[in-house]
């Protein structure tokens, strides 16, 4: 069964200029500036939120210029008196201690992508001027990683969900493939069952504004990757008083049904093919000296692999759901394309070891197992969050329209739904635009041949955050800053840094 994950993937920079404007008579010295540990909480604490928000967490050192730390949150908001949840947080302090504007939380995307990892990383996926000026902190959210984790599956059982057959032929195929989301949901509901209710997105929102109270900051500085948007936009519409400066890259349109995401997707992920058979093509690479010869090799490869898996590693077949994933996943970074070359051709030659590496990437697995529960959490978050499949007989109905949409990807991306069909918590939101009436200018970055979050998701939260401007990057590969294009790069680092968002929607 096919799983997308909405992760960034983080890349080197270089390209434009950009205006700008003040938000509300800001500048580089804000509050929350002065150096060393903070005096205590900052800015409005909810009522009966009080001893979460004065935690005073132990941070050690645990690594090169990096303290670690374990938080405490409520496990239901509602009940803050009751049980609670550990959050793990990595925080790479700030180069210029004495003239730091503060803390800047950041987000990978996922969901269940790990923020600590993304923090360890951060001289990679951040430039130079925001690692002077800001600690910052990632944190692996609610459910993920080393926080109080959702647990499902083990690794083989994982191993059977994700190379399932993703596109099923017939009532056995579709039997045998609502038989593995009935795994996960009852491995989740065993393991993880008074957790599963309260993973949500806006759960995991409402935790980063007791991160933000802790560590001083009046308001909240935030770049979000891919899904890091849709929390980082959750964060906006429940606290919008405490927006100071939030940057949401690849971004998720919080408007759109599931249906609507996972066929926008879906033709992501075709644009972005075809991008790659153009170039192929254009390089007269090995699989064609035209577009179509390309894709029609790479579909040859997919077809095939539907009866006829690849072997692998010597203990696992690929299967057609993990040579679509090896497929998809070169796509979110231009420089991985190479790869995708190889991998087809040497798929299209009986040998599948390239592609299975290539989907083991993706999904996180080592020869020892899976490294983390991304490919848990996805559904335990996703299928939280919104209405989506609800029976296998709405997903029959509905494929006609996912094929129509892409013959190579829709299936996929239909029936790799169906596991919320048997979640057993029902869902607790809705698709609905979000306006965060009274926010501060919020920055919006769309790639217009992204593969994972389609260009116009990001033009759509743009419009509909009140105070939201859209800076465009015209380029292939998932998200935007640190992507390889200067105008991006500056226009991002002048509004973290100086608290100035472009005038109006800007184009690089």
């Amino acid at each position: 069964m096919t799983t997308v994950l909405l992760a960034a993937v983080a890349v080197l920079a270089s390209g434009c200029g950009v205006a700008s404007r003040a938000q509300d008579g800001e500048s580089g010295g804000t509050a929350g500036s002065s150096p060393g540990q903070p005096k205590g909480p900052a800015g409005p604490i909810p009522a009966g939120l009080e001893k979460f928000y004065q935690q005073q967490p132990d941070w050690q050192r645990c690594g090169s210029n990096q303290q670690c730390a374990t938080i405490t949150v409520p496990l239901d908001y509602s009940k803050p008196a009751g049980q609670t949840i550990e959050l793990r947080a990595r925080k790479v302090l700030a180069r210029d201690r004495g003239g730091k504007i503060g803390t800047l939380f950041i987000n990978p995307g996922g969901p269940g992508g790990s923020g600590q990892e993304f923090a360890a990383s951060a001289g990679f996926v951040l430039g130079q001027p925001l690692l002077r000026k800001f600690d910052v902190i990632g944190w692996d959210p609610r459910g993920v990683g080393e926080s109080t984790p959702v647990k499902c599956l083990d690794t083989e059982q994982l191993d059977k969900f994700i190379a399932a057959d993703g596109s099923p032929d017939d009532d056995a195929e579709i039997n045998e493939l609502n038989n593995e989301a009935k795994t996960l949901a009852n491995g989740c509901e065993q393991r993880s069952g008074e957790l599963l209710p309260h993973v949500s997105t806006k759960d995991a929102a409402r935790d980063i504004d007791v991160l933000r109270g802790i560590v001083g900051d009046p308001q909240l500085y935030y770049l979000g990757m891919s899904y890091g948007t849709y929390l980082g936009a959750t964060y906006a519409e429940l606290f919008p008083k405490n927006v100071g400066r939030l940057v949401l890259d690849g971004a998720v349109d919080p408007s759109k049904t599931s249906e609507q995401n996972n066929i926008a997707q879906a033709k992501g992920f075709d644009t972005a093919l075809d991008a790659f058979a153009e170039d192929c093509a254009q390089r007269s690479c090995r699989l064609g000296s035209t577009k179509a010869e390309v894709l029609a090799k790479v579909d040859k490869l997919i077809n095939d692999s539907d009866a006829n898996p690849l072997p692998g590693d010597g203990k696992r077949q690929v299967t057609q759901a993990l040579v679509v994933l090896g497929v998809i996943y070169p796509l979110y970074l231009k420089d991985f394309w190479p790869r995708l070359e190889d991998a087809v051709l040497d798929g299209l030659d009986g040998k599948g070891a390239r592609l299975l590496a290539l989907a083991d990437e993706y999904t996180g697995r080592t020869p020892s197992g899976y490294e983390n529960n991304q490919n848990e959490v996805i559904y335990a978050v996703n299928c939280l969050d919104r209405p989506d499949i609800t029976s296998v007989a709405q997903a029959k109905a509905e494929e006609p329209e996912y094929q129509a949409a892409s013959p190579r990807f829709g299936s996929f991306l239909l029936w790799g739904s169906v596991a919320c069909a048997n979640w057993p918590v029902k869902p607790e939101d809705k698709p609905h635009p979000i306006k965060a009436a009274g926010a501060k200018p919020i920055v919006v970055v769309g790639t217009t041949r992204d593969p994972a979050t389609p260009y116009a998701w990001a033009v759509g939260l743009a419009h509909q955050l009140e105070s939201g401007v859209l800076i465009t990057r015209d380029g292939d590969g998932h998200t935007g800053y640190k992507a390889g294009n200067e105008c991006v790069d500056n226009a991002v680092e002048t509004y973290l840094l100086q608290g100035t968002a472009p005038t109006a929607d800007i184009k690089c």
